[in-house]
């Protein structure tokens, strides 16, 4: 591992204009919505919420926040961490009522949801044809997924597991599992 110094171009005096960026300098490939994803998060019947800057499952309230669409670098990285937060609502004790043993941010039952969440994400994202981006959280993430791992040489293949069993749930919230559902993504997977 190394460590880098980086700059604001804004704290750098006499920096040429071509390396400063904005707004509408900026590319906008990849922020047409992916219509698949999109119908596949529809079907869920999750209350899905948009604003704010921070994605997350409110359990208490069982609803998905998210930022807007515009927020995020690309269509892909928007339905991947929608994709994470759903692994999440299948948490609830109404539809597969995983527990890990979460008590507080940050404790080993919380590293074990985000284990669980992010294997998730990883299975999913792998069945509709999205491509993973890595996210600025991923690092604090595998810090704590390492303690935990640390404590028990098994927990990554229990946690894929109930990733795997959070997939096979949202998947059979599709309209005609295991028909024109699988079809299409056979053929998504075939580009």
């Amino acid at each position: 591992m190394k460590g880098y110094s980086v700059f604001n171009a804004d704290q750098i005096d006499g920096l040429p204009e071509r390396y400063r960026a904005t707004p509408s300098a900026l590319p906008e490939s990849g922020k047409e919505r992916i219509e698949f994803a999109d119908r596949f998060f529809a079907n869920l019947g999750a209350d899905i919420r948009h604003g704010g800057s921070k994605a997350y499952y409110h359990p208490v309230g069982d609803f998905i926040q998210l930022p807007r669409f515009e927020a995020f670098v690309s269509a892909e990285s928007h339905a991947t961490t929608l994709g994470h937060e759903c692994i999440h609502w299948t948490m609830k004790s109404t539809r597969l009522d995983r527990n890990l043993g979460r008590e507080k941010w940050g404790d080993e039952g919380y590293a074990r949801e985000e284990l669980v969440a992010e294997l998730g994400s990883v299975f999913l994202a792998a069945d509709i044809g999205l491509a993973i981006e890595p996210r600025e959280d991923h690092a604090a993430y595998i810090a704590s997924w390492l303690k935990a791992l640390k404590n028990d040489k098994r927990l990554v293949f229990q946690m894929a597991a109930h990733a795997e069993r959070a997939v096979t749930f949202l998947h059979r919230l599709q309209p005609k599992a295991g028909e024109n559902s699988n079809e299409e993504m056979e053929d998504r997977r075939a580009v």
